[in-house]
């Protein structure tokens, strides 16, 4: 059964339907390039349009990430769509980054294997997807740290993998300032996520001083 509502863009045909069933092979094949789609236990699942904050939020994590990754030589982020083949499923986290002696895992059109840092911004429709079934199959896929930034609460939450292979949620310090485990110098003001506008990139990479 294919969960979900499939979403054809206007003026342009629907793709067509997919089984009920289909490998992560055929799933590649019948997205035929970036689908707005998961494959999750060989079913698809559609994923809803997002809407202007989110994308606000996810350019700007981008932006910010690519500069301080770039600047330290740590490896690469990327933005979806873009798949994330784990075990069970191939997942579209909204960010990812990929250390460098990960490299190696990256294909063409998909991550083979864990991300080292899997980010998702909550939306109405994605809150039990992001909150629950991604957690539990990021945490055990070993992805080593996992954000969930939900823009409506204005409430952001950051895993890191610890013993045991289990998510801990990680500490925010009464400044109000997030330290990421696997980028290593990496600050960032949980403020800056719920300001109208977003603030500047070069302001923060004036703040982390690489300019």
């Amino acid at each position: 059964m294919v969960k979900g509502n499939k979403i054809a863009l206007r003026n342009q045909p629907a793709a067509p339907s997919p089984p009920a069933k289909m490998t992560y092979e055929e799933f590649l094949s019948w997205a035929d390039g970036p689908s707005f789609a998961e494959w999750v236990d060989g079913e698809v699942v559609a994923l809803s349009p997002v809407n202007k904050i989110h994308q606000d939020i996810l350019c700007f994590l981008v932006a910010v990430l690519r500069h301080f990754t770039e600047a330290n030589r740590f490896g690469l982020v990327l933005a979806a769509p873009f798949q994330m083949k784990i075990t069970r499923s191939g997942r579209e986290p909204d960010l990812l980054f990929i250390d460098n002696y990960h490299l190696s895992r990256l294909k063409k059109t998909y991550l083979e294997g864990p991300a080292d840092l899997a980010v998702e911004i909550v939306t109405p429709e994605s809150q039990h997807r992001d909150r629950v079934e991604k957690f539990y199959e990021y945490e055990r896929e070993g992805v080593p740290e996992y954000w969930v930034i939900d823009p409506e609460k204005r409430q952001a939450e950051f895993y890191v993998l610890g013993e045991g292979g289990k998510f801990h949620p990680a500490i925010v310090g009464d400044d109000g300032i997030y330290r990421s485990a696997v980028l290593k110098g990496l600050w960032i003001k949980i403020d800056w996520l719920w300001q109208e506008p977003l603030p500047p990139v070069m302001s923060i990479l004036k703040e982390w001083g690489l300019v």
